[in-house]
């Protein structure tokens, strides 16, 4: 995990700093494990990335009443008083999450966050858990 959180470390930065008013940027894995993050502290992106799993969770079960989807969820967004949370598939089992303050170009956001899944999207991808262990 250090060394794919060093190959991100830089593409998350570039979100961050690329979208005026961006606070957070984690990405999670399907379970809810930080696999990386910018711009918070380890405990933060630990509590943001568990929070996640159960946003995710719940966004597919709302996607699979879609009788012509799939039951993926692709793009979940939260307006709050103070900001915005957005979240987004990001390959196999993963997921890219930020938080942002209630300035943020949603537009800008939505892109970025695109663009980059896009980009590597096969790096954040997190195999499926055996036993209670990564695949190896």
């Amino acid at each position: 995990m250090i060394k794919q959180q060093a190959n991100m470390d830089w593409m998350l930065k570039d979100l961050a700093e690329g979208v005026p008013q961006t606070r957070h940027v984690v990405v999670l894995s399907a379970d809810g494990l930080r696999m990386a993050q910018y711009g918070t502290d380890h405990d933060t992106a630990d509590r943001l990335a568990a929070a996640c799993a159960g946003l995710q969770s719940l966004a597919g079960a709302v996607a699979s009443e879609l009788p012509h989807g799939n039951g993926r969820m692709r793009l979940v967004v939260i307006e709050m008083d103070g900001g915005f949370f957005y979240l987004m598939a990001a390959g196999t089992g993963a997921y890219l999450a930020v938080l942002a303050d209630e300035g943020v170009d949603a537009g800008l956001m939505g892109q970025r966050m695109r663009d980059l899944v896009l980009r590597i999207g096969e790096h954040l991808s997190s195999p499926p858990r055996q036993d209670g262990q990564g695949v190896r």
